[in-house]
C-alpha cells in the first residue's frame, strides 16, 4: 500500500494554496491515481509526492501563479460558486425513479447482490443465518446500487467547490426516494442518512 505520510491529496494541495489550473500546469500528472479504497466515489484518488510539491512551490514559476490579481481569483470563485449552485439545482430537480420489485423479487435481489460482492460469510448458505435486519439492510444496499446512474449528476466537480455537499444531497435524495417506494425500509433508509451524512 502507498505510504500515505509522503504523499499529499489534490484536497491536501489546494489546502497549500494551489489552485487546480496551477495543479495541472505545475505538477501534471499525479504520482499515484487510482480508487480509495476506504471509500466508494466515481472521483479518482490522486496523490502528488509530498517532496515534489515543496520542490515545485519554491520555484519562481509557483510564486508567479500564486500572485494572481485579486479580481482574477475572485472571477474564479464566483464561477465555481456558481457551477455548485447549478449542480445543487439539478440534484434538487431530478426526479428519482426507484424501481418497484414485489418483496420476494427484491430479497431474492438483495441476497443475490450480496454474494456477488463477496460479503457473505464462508459457509453461511444466502439469506440464511443472517444477523437480524440483515436482509432489509441488504435490500437498501441492492436498490441504492441499482440507482448508482444518478451518480452522473456529479459529474464536471471532482475536487470542485461543493463535492462534498452535492454527494450529501445527492445521497439524501436518493435514500428519501427508496423510503418513500419502500416503506418497510424508511427507518434504515432514515439511518443511513443520519450515518451517511
Amino acid at each position: 500500500m502507498t505510504d500515505r505520510t509522503t504523499y499529499v491529496s489534490h484536497a491536501g494541495v489546494r489546502r497549500r494554496g494551489w489552485t487546480d489550473t496551477m495543479v495541472r500546469q505545475l505538477l501534471g500528472t499525479p504520482d499515484v491515481q487510482g480508487r480509495d479504497p476506504r471509500r466508494w466515489s466515481p472521483a479518482p484518488l490522486r496523490l502528488y509526492l509530498l517532496a515534489r510539491v515543496e520542490t515545485v512551490e519554491r520555484t519562481p514559476e509557483f510564486a508567479e501563479a500564486s500572485a494572481l490579481p485579486p479580481a482574477r481569483s475572485s472571477a474564479a470563485a464566483a464561477y465555481a460558486e456558481r457551477r455548485r449552485a447549478a449542480v445543487l439545482a439539478a440534484i434538487r430537480a431530478e426526479p428519482i425513479e426507484v424501481p418497484r420489485l414485489p418483496g420476494p423479487e427484491l430479497e431474492r435481489r438483495a441476497v443475490r447482490h450480496r454474494r456477488l460482492l463477496g460479503a457473505r460469510s464462508p459457509g453461511t448458505p444466502p439469506g440464511e443465518g443472517a444477523p437480524a435486519g440483515a436482509l432489509v439492510r441488504w435490500q437498501v444496499s441492492y436498490l441504492r446500487h441499482a440507482l448508482a446512474r444518478y451518480e452522473a449528476l456529479l459529474d464536471g466537480l471532482y475536487g470542485e467547490t461543493g463535492r462534498g455537499e452535492a454527494e450529501r444531497l445527492l445521497r439524501r435524495r436518493l435514500y428519501e426516494a427508496i423510503g418513500a417506494a419502500y416503506p418497510a425500509l424508511a427507518r434504515e433508509c432514515r439511518r443511513r442518512i443520519a450515518v451517511e451524512g
